[in-house]
This record gives C-alpha cells, sequence and structure tokens, in this order.
C-alpha cells in the first residue's frame, strides 16, 4: 500500500492529541451550560476555561470571545450589514458581506484607505501573502495565521477577528469571533441568548474545550520555533521545484508569508491535473483554483494579483506542518517534476 502525505495543513490541520484528550474529557460532562445545578456549572467552568486558553493563545486578553460553528459564521455575525469594502483576495466568507473593490499589488499586498470602513485578512490561504494591518480595521479574517505566526489581537489594531479551531489541531466546525470590548454585534441567531446574548444555542461543549486545548498547544509550538523550522523545509520545497523547473512561478514570493505555504504557478498545467496527479503518487495538496459543480474556475486571488485567467487556472497549494519531514518534502518535489516532465513532453 502507497504510503500517503499529508501536504494540505492550510485546508485543515490533523486534530492534535491535546485537544483530542479534551475533547474526550468533555464528553463525561453531563449537564448543560445554561443550567445552575452542579452538572450544569462543570460544563460551564469547561468553556470557560477555554475561553480563557483562546484570549491568551490569540493574545486577546480582555476582548470578547464569542464561540461559533466556524470562521464564516463567525463573518456573518461580524460583517452583516456593516457594508464594508474588501480587496477581492478575501475568503468567500468575507466577500460574501462586503463590496471586494479594494484594489491589489501584484505581490498580494493590499493598501487600505480609510481603515473603518474596510476589512483585510491576516494571511493570504493560498498564497501565505500576510498584510500590515492599519490602525482602526473594522474586521480581520485571522483564521490562517492563528496558529502559525505570532498574533495578538491587542496589538493588531482591528474592531474584530474571525478565528477557527481546524486550522491549528481542534476540531472542525468550531470557531470564534473575537470583538474588541464594547463593541457589539447585532446576533444572527436568537434564542437562549448565549455568549453574551450574541449567539444563542446551547453552546458545543466538547468542541469549545478541543479549541481551548488546541490554541494553547499552538502557542507552546509557536515559543519553541516550530514554525521557523516548517519555513526552511518551505524554503527547501520551493528550491527543489525551481531547480526542476526553472520557468515556475511561486506566488506572493517576494512579500511576507506564511512559514508553512507555497503556491506553485505553472501556466497551462491546470491545478486540479496536478492535485490528481500528486493524490495518485501518495501526496494531498489543493489546488489554487475553485471547482464548481465539475467546472474549473481560475482562482480569483491570483486574478486579484494580475495574473491572467490561463495562469489562475494554473496553480496549486501545498501547506505543510510541523509533522512534516525533509524526507517528505523532497518526495514530493521529485514526484512533482516526473509529473512536470511529462506535462512538458506533452505540450511540445
Amino acid at each position: 500500500m502507497r504510503t500517503r502525505t499529508y501536504l494540505d495543513w492550510n485546508a485543515t490541520a490533523p486534530l492534535r492529541a491535546e485537544a483530542r484528550t479534551a475533547m474526550a474529557a468533555a464528553m463525561d460532562i453531563v449537564g448543560n451550560p445554561s443550567s445552575v445545578h452542579a452538572e450544569g456549572r462543570a460544563a460551564k467552568a469547561m468553556i470557560e476555561a477555554a475561553r480563557v486558553e483562546v484570549a491568551e493563545a490569540f493574545g486577546a486578553d480582555g476582548a470578547d470571545i464569542v464561540f461559533t460553528s466556524g470562521a464564516t459564521e463567525a463573518a456573518a455575525l461580524a460583517l452583516a450589514g456593516r457594508g464594508l469594502r474588501c480587496a477581492a483576495i478575501e475568503h468567500d466568507a468575507v466577500t460574501s458581506w462586503c463590496q471586494a473593490d479594494v484594489p491589489v499589488a501584484p505581490d498580494g499586498l493590499v493598501r487600505v484607505d480609510d481603515a473603518a470602513a474596510t476589512a483585510l485578512q491576516l494571511a493570504n490561504p493560498e498564497t501565505g501573502v500576510m498584510q500590515d494591518l492599519p490602525e482602526g480595521l473594522a474586521a480581520t479574517d485571522a483564521t490562517q495565521a492563528f496558529g502559525k505566526v505570532p498574533v495578538a489581537f491587542n496589538w493588531l489594531g482591528a474592531g474584530m477577528a474571525m478565528i477557527s479551531a481546524h486550522k491549528l489541531g481542534g476540531p472542525k466546525g468550531m470557531g470564534a469571533l473575537v470583538l474588541r470590548q464594547g463593541l457589539s454585534v447585532a446576533p444572527r441567531i436568537l434564542g437562549g441568548g448565549q455568549e453574551m446574548g450574541r449567539r444563542s444555542g446551547t453552546e458545543n461543549v466538547i468542541g469549545i474545550a478541543g479549541f481551548g486545548a488546541a490554541a494553547k498547544a499552538a502557542a507552546q509550538d509557536m515559543a519553541i520555533g516550530v514554525w521557523q523550522e516548517v519555513a526552511e523545509l518551505r524554503d527547501l520545497l520551493e528550491a527543489a521545484v525551481a531547480d526542476a523547473a526553472p520557468g515556475t512561478i511561486f506566488a506572493g514570493q517576494g512579500a511576507r508569508r506564511l512559514p508553512n505555504t507555497s503556491c506553485i504557478v505553472t501556466p497551462g498545467w491546470k491545478g486540479e491535473t496536478q492535485v490528481m496527479q500528486m493524490d495518485l503518487a501518495g501526496f494531498a495538496i489543493s489546488a489554487g483554483s475553485a471547482c464548481s459543480s465539475g467546472k474549473v474556475k481560475p482562482s480569483r486571488v491570483l486574478q486579484a494579483m494580475g495574473f491572467d485567467e490561463r495562469t489562475s487556472a494554473s496553480a496549486i497549494r501545498v501547506s505543510l506542518g510541523p509533522q512534516t519531514t525533509k524526507d517528505e518534502v523532497l518526495r514530493f518535489a521529485d514526484a512533482w517534476a516526473a509529473a512536470h516532465g511529462k506535462f512538458r513532453a506533452k505540450a511540445a
């Protein structure tokens, strides 16, 4: 049986052992967090302990942490009805609520003219390009950055931030909206008034416990320099790919990027074709372009950066993690180079 190598950490990170342990313990908590008896108080205490863990890991002491079903729900809670602007490089969860007309430079950086009326991501999921957030920014999607680079919400200068558990080794279907104290949002789910009246419904105690444990473990990883080692592997990967195919483009390479992300562009070689070929070779990666109903669409992130339609449909994203090894990186580079050689031969 072929050994599988997971190189799609930006899509989701493997569940951390710490999160698994915390979730198992939460399964034994019987009570409803809104109940006043001992069992209910135990469930509530677990939620509040996790809230502290997330706040400390995100540098958000004093801010309000509103637990949601994920960053997508957090974005809807934060952005609906505000009439904010954003750039086309944002995740669909953000562009769905904002006017996506803020210009993007060829290196993937965004210049914001009116911070108070703008949402701007901290890091792009496709290219890894990181933004310098202006003071007074209305909101930021910190989903990809949180857990990979040192981030302190209290230093970012944004009023709101969206984060997700499964990007840093927590459970899927769990996220949070982080709010500067005193900032209000209109609840989109009404009912019992949980989460300080901002998100009703009985809390996902198991998911919240896993989120808190994963956030704490992620902060510890950053403190010991784990992601610097990942950055070295990413650079090794890009050097090996460039050596095998000198004309290869690495989108956003000239800007500050996440330590683990490489967007590899080969004009004319469709991204999803590469994904399938690498999958057959035993490697899990993502395409830089999105698919809808079987029809390939060029990456709007790359198009916003100035790439033409053909080139924007020819990207893959390789995203590494702390468990990725040098051998895995080099084996992927060899497999990709072999497939690239066949593509070139067929195109000649």
